[in-house]
């Protein structure tokens, strides 16, 4: 798989897989050989934050988009008791990954939300902003698919996301297909927050601050 390098810090690339693939956490695993990385290196302010820059590496099938981040950590702050069957409400109070998505053919307002901990918990939201809560639907279910390792010695965890194409955009996943897109973190009890494209405020919901995923062959 050729791997693209871009200079262009607000675009991400998704690379083309010809298959797709079961829960893989594993950076040097074939599925993820190739990927062309972004990282996550600032605060919400555009700060640079020493210590914890994380990668982040896309693909994508005609069904799927897959997501894996590479997590530094100094100290994990995890939800008592996990509930793995079903939402976890409230999951970016502890530490998560996020991906804020959303098709160019919808309003810019509405999007959806990906969030997983490294414990396996997982939050899917359907957007809203112009609604009191920020939610849209919150029946909605993306059938997204999560799993997280831990590497306690190294420091790091690993997280892998797997979200159906039809949930974020209406049409057909294809070879030069944008969406936008950012991605966050939240990490340790005193919350230390990462962002690929600061949103330069508090909230990580400022869509006019997006990048862009690619998809490419």
């Amino acid at each position: 798989m050729l791997k693209v390098m871009n200079n262009n810090l607000q675009l991400a690339i998704s690379s083309w897989a010809e298959s797709d693939s079961a829960p893989d956490t594993d950076p040097g695993s074939r599925f993820w050989h190739g990927t062309a990385p972004i990282y996550l290196t600032a605060n919400s302010y555009g700060k640079e934050v020493p210590g914890h820059r994380t990668e982040v590496r896309s693909r994508w099938t005609s069904e799927n988009l897959y997501f894996l981040f590479l997590c530094p950590y100094e100290q994990l702050h995890l939800r008592p008791d996990p509930l793995l069957t079903a939402k976890t409400w409230e999951l970016w109070n502890w530490d998560v990954a996020e991906i804020f998505i959303g098709s160019h053919s919808d309003p810019i307002h509405r999007y959806k939300e990906f969030e997983m901990s490294p414990q396996s918990e997982w939050l899917d939201l359907d957007i809203d902003l112009h609604q009191p809560d920020k939610i849209a639907d919150h029946a909605w279910s993306s059938g997204f698919q999560v799993e997280a390792r831990v590497e306690a010695e190294e420091n790091i965890w690993y997280a892998f996301m797997r979200i159906p194409y039809a949930s974020v955009e209406s049409g057909p996943a294809a070879a030069g297909n944008e969406l936008r897109i950012n991605f966050f973190r939240s990490q340790g009890p005193i919350p230390l927050e990462l962002a690929w494209q600061a949103p330069q405020q508090a909230s990580f919901h400022a869509p006019e601050k997006f990048g862009t995923l690619q998809l490419v062959l």
